[in-house]
């Protein structure tokens, strides 16, 4: 394996959201990081959200505009006392405009370790098909 092939596991530190708005409630708010696929049939994102529950998770669509909203709650019981805190918590925000070829009644969400799956499946007209030739 090459230096180039081999990479050691990096840590990326959560990026707090940066916008011209002004918060309506005190605290932390992070930008998830995301990974988007595409295939003949479908879009589908992969969104980090580690601490984040099903309960937690707020999943807002309107106007074409996807809204992903999160909020990870304290870890430590109210009888612990801090010692070290490296792991930050708050609220996940992002946000994502839907072009006309999704198929919004039919997209699926799921949530698993930390990580939320969106499956945004395209109309049927988006979707490419080979075209018969008959002969005549």
């Amino acid at each position: 394996m090459t230096d180039s092939e081999f990479k050691e596991i990096q840590v990326t530190p959560k990026r707090e959201v940066t916008t011209a708005s002004e918060q309506m409630r005190p605290g932390l708010v992070f930008t998830p990081s995301v990974d988007i696929f595409e295939t003949d049939h479908e879009i589908t994102l992969l969104a980090d959200l580690p601490g984040v529950t099903t309960k937690s998770l707020t999943i807002d669509l309107r106007e074409n505009t996807l809204t992903l909203t999160g909020e990870v709650e304290p870890f430590e019981e109210a009888s612990e006392e801090d010692i070290m805190i490296e792991y930050e918590i708050g609220k996940y925000y992002r946000q994502f405009t839907l072009s006309s070829v999704i198929d919004q009644s039919k997209i699926d969400a799921k949530l698993a370790d930390g990580v939320l799956r969106l499956s945004l499946p395209k109309i049927e007209a988006a979707t490419p098909r080979k075209i018969e030739v008959k002969a005549l």
